[in-house]
């Protein structure tokens, strides 16, 4: 990356963070592709956020650190891959939620037994298919086996809407804290119909 990410974060509110995130590069190994779906989680006030009221377990323990910090929780049978985005002891964070293959499509398919648009489509099949596990969390990004290249694609649109299972938590519920890139067939929940197969949402 041109900028550290802790240059690139700095003064950014997170919802801008993960508009800009989106045609990002994320690289594991062979295996990678541009992240095209993002969820922000805005901390001590998000009644959705795992640090909801300032809460700090060992599970949420790398919300904490350094902007860069990678979070994977677990949820059911799946990891989820989320980023660190704001200062030390400000616990908002980002997360991946799908991703379009560029590399390694043969890797992940074989991980995911699964071809085409199926590949990374959601969290934990993204996770799945790039093979990052509990063993990821509290490493650091760039520094060790996950990478990320900024800006190496630009959507035509950003499309915002709510997050995903989160149920009865108020306002957050339906606060328009997700961010995509309209049309392009690799978000997950995306209609056949309206999906871009011939630009993928790309400028």
């Amino acid at each position: 990356m041109e900028k550290t990410w802790q240059q690139w974060c700095q003064s950014r509110p997170t919802t801008a963070l993960a508009q800009a995130l989106l045609g990002a590069r994320l690289d594991v190994g062979a295996a990678g592709g541009l992240i095209v779906e993002v969820e922000a989680y805005l901390g001590a006030k998000d009644q959705a956020a795992h640090t909801y009221q300032n809460r700090r377990t060992k599970r949420n323990e790398a919300l904490w650190q350094a902007p860069g910090t990678i979070y994977v929780y677990q949820m059911r049978q799946y990891c989820l891959l989320n980023f660190n985005v704001q200062a030390q002891g400000v616990p908002e964070c980002l997360l991946i939620r799908a991703l379009q293959p560029a590399s390694g499509s043969a890797l992940m398919a074989a991980r995911r037994h699964r071809t085409g648009i199926a590949l990374a489509n959601g969290p934990g099949k993204l996770t799945q298919a790039l093979a990052i596990t509990k063993a990821d969390d509290q490493t650091t990004l760039d520094a060790g086996r996950i990478r990320l290249t900024l800006g190496v694609r630009r959507p035509q649109q950003v499309a915002v809407g709510p997050r995903i299972g989160v149920p009865h938590k108020g306002a957050w519920t339906n606060a328009p804290l997700r961010f995509w890139v309209a049309h392009n067939p690799y978000v997950s929940q995306c209609f056949r119909r309206a999906a871009d197969l011939h630009q993928e949402g790309w400028q």
